[in-house]
């Protein structure tokens, strides 16, 4: 507890913010994140429960800056998600607000509430516009034509519409993500972000059991089609997985700011050095914040190699590293601490440049799989946590 408190203890400003919605109206069998059936009472009660922690972080003297909603689905229930933004914004001067939803919530009810809580960038959670790799994740049915119906509902209403879609899962063919691919090229969105198949380990044990095999193998082959059907279609790279048409707000909270508090159940936190973790179980989580309590049940400290490789990690992500920047970050020059690992990744024609370090088209790849490495051991922790329902 006492190296808990040391570290959120210490108030920082412009953090980013991440809030954690854990409810769905139907369970994708194959999520990694923490989330529960929606119940009405549950997530009243849930939503009050947000507003002690931020409280909490508040009266620490923490400021945020910007603030994403994941989840779960975060739009699950609108008056209770408008009304918890109008408090966050009451509390701090938001600059940007990031909202994950699902295609069942684009409704023509609930995108002006969106529009009228101020969010800049919404995601939705496509995954494929085929029917059978729908089928396969156990995605809630939706036709293609009715998902493509609600994409141009919101289309032009946020500064950024982002859709999410997954390649290399089992049975989704090459020629299944290219169709995808060419559906989001043809609507005119402003942004795709492509998430490879990261499992957990049970999760991966599932898949195997329905499909006999992940095959991670194929992997490459499916980001190569990303790189000839997107990237030299002229769309800018905002991280190895994330393409823009243009200048775009990006959700990837990591890569733009250096600490972020998570706050809800099952969300994690990144400040002062320290990694934290807050409680999986929604009735522990609710009980610890009731008693003024932060709702924290892991943490560590972490080492200075740690630190500096995470943030190497993060901007390589994000397709860029300002080495001045680090220098202001940490106190120290890149090559005094990461010599070997900037050596490394430019023989490798990973990464090119002095004052800037800039990823090749030759290092996306490579970036790609060290972040889903880092996401999938992220998977791992999460599945740990919700099997121990701590």
């Amino acid at each position: 507890q006492d190296g808990q408190e040391a570290a959120i203890g210490q108030p920082k400003t412009g953090l980013a913010l991440y809030a954690h919605i854990p409810f769905c109206r139907s369970l994708c069998p194959f999520c990694c994140f923490n989330r529960y059936l929606f119940k009405e009472d549950q997530a009243r009660k849930y939503f009050l429960s947000l507003r002690r922690e931020l409280d909490l972080y508040i009266e620490k003297g923490f400021s945020f800056s910007g603030v994403y909603f994941g989840g779960g689905t975060p739009t699950v229930m609108m008056d209770e998600l408008t009304g918890f933004i109008d408090y966050i914004r009451l509390k701090f001067p938001i600059k940007d607000v990031s909202m994950e939803t699902t295609p069942l919530d684009l409704t023509p009810q609930n995108i002006p509430l969106l529009q009228q809580a101020g969010v800049k960038r919404l995601s939705v959670g496509i995954q494929s516009f085929n029917k059978d790799t729908l089928k396969s994740m156990g995605r809630p049915h939706v036709e293609p034509e009715e998902l493509k119906k609600r994409l141009k509902l919101a289309q032009g209403k946020f500064e950024t519409l982002n859709i999410d879609l997954v390649f290399n899962f089992p049975g989704q063919t090459i020629a299944d993500f290219k169709n995808d691919i060419q559906i989001f090229k043809d609507l005119g969105l402003d942004q795709v972000t492509f998430y490879p198949l990261m499992p957990s380990p049970h999760k991966k044990d599932d898949l195997e059991r329905k499909f006999n095999r992940v095959d991670m193998s194929r992997e490459k082959s499916f980001y190569d089609v990303v790189l000839k059907e997107v990237l030299d279609a002229g769309y800018k790279p905002s991280t190895a997985w994330c393409f823009s048409n243009g200048d775009r707000m990006i959700d990837e909270y990591i890569i733009d700011y250096d600490d972020y508090a998570g706050i809800g159940a099952g969300s994690v936190s990144i400040v002062q050095d320290y990694f934290y973790v807050n409680s999986f179980a929604l009735d522990r989580y609710s009980e610890l914040v009731d008693q003024h309590k932060m709702p924290v049940i892991g943490w560590r400290r972490l080492s200075e190699q740690e630190r500096l490789r995470y943030y190497l990690l993060t901007k390589l992500f994000g397709m860029k590293l300002n080495t001045g920047l680090f220098k202001e970050h940490f106190g120290i020059d890149i090559e005094s601490k990461l010599r070997l690992e900037i050596a490394f990744l430019k023989a490798a024609g990973i990464v090119e440049g002095d004052k800037e370090l800039r990823v090749t088209r030759k290092g996306m790849y490579p970036v790609s799989v060290m972040m889903r490495e880092f996401f999938t051991g992220l998977n791992t922790l999460r599945e740990r946590c919700i099997e121990d329902k701590v």
